[in-house]
């Protein structure tokens, strides 16, 4: 995939050495005195060694690399200690990686072990970076959705919260916390004209599209958080009569697997003109 990665130019590297204890995930050694990247899967391409480096021989540069693997990395980032894990996940969250810190978060669950207190995102710094993350609930006068009033007046959205994006949501956001969870696929708003009436009122949304999106690893790992700390009542899935809108599915069936807990949840399947074809329980 195409993605940011370090790279490291050796005539200018002198094996000084500083920026390997910069690289929490474990990415970066020395090797015949030169700094080498040994792994793509390691390197999370957020340049935390950058400003180590006193001789400038590492730059961030965007190429073809393997996908970064946060449970790869926890593999290293946990048999360096507490003070290592909470580096670890400050880095995450300054650069809102919020995926990635779920996942972070859900290996040391796993194994059973302390997450160290470590500083969370600030007010002033989640306004920062992509405002499609800044996390709001959204107040509106109380409406029918999709109703459209008397004097001819848009009709009423069901919206309740904001991001609704699955890669951009923090599944620690007390929003979901026992939350009936709508999962739509991208395209369904668009082809079923009573989306906000019949599918979004009363319930909290995420959306996505197994077909485009990229990391769909840390999507599992993230409905898994949700179902496991989020105390879901129930799970809708809205997708597409097209094949690869079997994604949002597997996701769920994946995530509940691994909790091994149940979850009345539902697959709605509809056409290109909004109509069910479609509905099945998972």
């Amino acid at each position: 995939m195409l993605r940011e990665i370090i790279e490291i130019d050796e005539a200018l590297c002198d094996g000084c050495g500083q920026c390997v204890p910069a690289c929490y995930e474990g990415a970066l050694q020395i090797i015949d005195q030169k700094a080498r990247l040994i792994s793509d899967l390691m390197c999370d391409g957020l340049g935390a060694c950058l400003g180590h480096c006193p001789t400038g021989a590492m730059t961030v540069v965007k190429r073809e690399a393997s996908a970064y693997d946060e449970r790869k990395v926890m593999e290293n980032i946990i048999q360096g200690g507490p003070d290592v894990i909470k580096a670890h996940l400050e880095h995450m969250l300054e650069h809102q990686e919020f995926d990635y810190y779920q996942i972070a978060l859900q290996v040391l669950a796993e194994q059973g072990i302390d997450v160290p207190s470590h500083k969370q995102v600030s007010d002033e710094a989640s306004t920062t970076g992509c405002p499609g993350k800044k996390e709001q609930v959204l107040v509106r006068d109380k409406g029918e959705p999709n109703q459209v009033s008397s004097d001819g007046s848009a009709p009423t959205s069901a919206l309740s919260h904001w991001p609704i994006q699955l890669h951009l949501i923090n599944s620690a956001n007390p929003v979901f916390v026992g939350a009936d969870l709508l999962l739509a696929a991208d395209c369904s708003a668009f082809a079923a004209a009573d989306f906000h009436s019949s599918y979004l009122d009363g319930k909290k949304l995420l959306i996505a599209c197994p077909k485009l999106d990229e990391n769909q690893d840390a999507y599992v790992e993230k409905l898994n958080m949700l179902i496991r700390y989020g105390q879901l009542k129930s799970l809708t899935i809205v997708r597409m009569e097209v094949p690869c809108c079997g994604g949002l599915s597997k996701w769920v069936k994946n995530a509940l697997a691994k909790l091994k807990q149940p979850l009345e949840s539902v697959e709605i399947t509809i056409n290109k003109v909004g109509e069910v074809v479609a509905t099945k329980a998972l």
